[in-house]
């Protein structure tokens, strides 16, 4: 797709490289995000305030004062143009999750929709690397792809009004890791003591889009032990660096 320009009111714009989901464009927009930074890191690029990279654009916010809109979308387009950019350093993360129990509700009405056992289930959901394509909707909520087609699955009609932090579930093709309590119409499988977002943390944001997931079930006792530690602002899991 030729790169589009989205004017995004009078002082953002976004850039759009595609049409659908899919982990190739999500990479060029992750690409290109790092680029934008990079030149503003080295004063370069003046004025942009905001970076938000999705699924397929990526949003610029900034000002006006001290970037005019049409420089900036000669640079946008002067770097979506460009046959290839560095990409940074790819990141697995493997993420406990104790499967089922309070938080993870759906979990056995999940599995007999799909006419699998639990252990199945628990099984499919695990024994998959999940792709980070972006964070939105709260802070630092992660918005994962690369889910098996079995688990695809409808939000429920009637969201619940409190889901905790660290619920691990699925909505359509995606998946999710809860980073702050609220409402969801999303269907849980299970609930993870780390901390997705932490304002007491020097990175409040704990995953970053390109990042990989890979859930590792626990068993009760193992999840209380990492949520003690993880109270008391412990980092009890840290990312592997992936090859190029």
């Amino acid at each position: 797709m030729t790169p589009k320009l989205l004017p995004c009111g009078d002082s953002a714009m976004s850039l759009q490289l595609g049409e659908t989901v899919d982990a190739q464009t999500n990479a060029r927009i992750i690409a290109l995000a790092e680029a934008v930074r990079d030149l503003c890191g080295q004063g370069v690029l003046r004025g942009v305030l905001d970076i938000v990279p999705t699924y397929r654009s990526l949003l610029l916010r900034y000002d006006p004062a001290e970037i005019r809109g049409r420089a900036l979308e000669e640079l946008l387009l002067d770097l979506a143009g460009r046959p290839s950019l560095p990409a940074g350093p790819a990141r697995l993360w493997r993420v406990p999750c104790l499967y089922g129990g309070e938080v993870g509700q759906d979990l056995d009405a999940l599995a007999e929709m799909k006419g699998l056992s639990t252990e199945e289930l628990i099984s499919i959901h695990s024994g998959t690397d999940y792709r980070v394509y972006m964070i939105g909707f709260a802070p630092g909520f992660v918005y994962l792809g690369g889910q098996p087609q079995i688990l695809d699955t409808p939000r429920l009609p009637k969201p619940r009004q409190l889901i905790p932090r660290g619920a691990v579930g699925i909505g359509g093709q995606q998946g999710n890791i809860n980073s702050v309590a609220g409402p969801s119409g999303w269907r849980f499988l299970g609930w993870t003591p780390i901390r997705a977002f932490d304002p007491a943390r020097a990175e409040p944001f704990l995953f970053r889009a390109g990042d990989h997931i890979r859930f590792c079930p626990i068993d009760a006792d193992e999840a209380r032990a990492l949520e003690t530690r993880s109270a008391a602002g412990e980092m009890i899991i840290t990312p592997e660096d992936l090859p190029a």
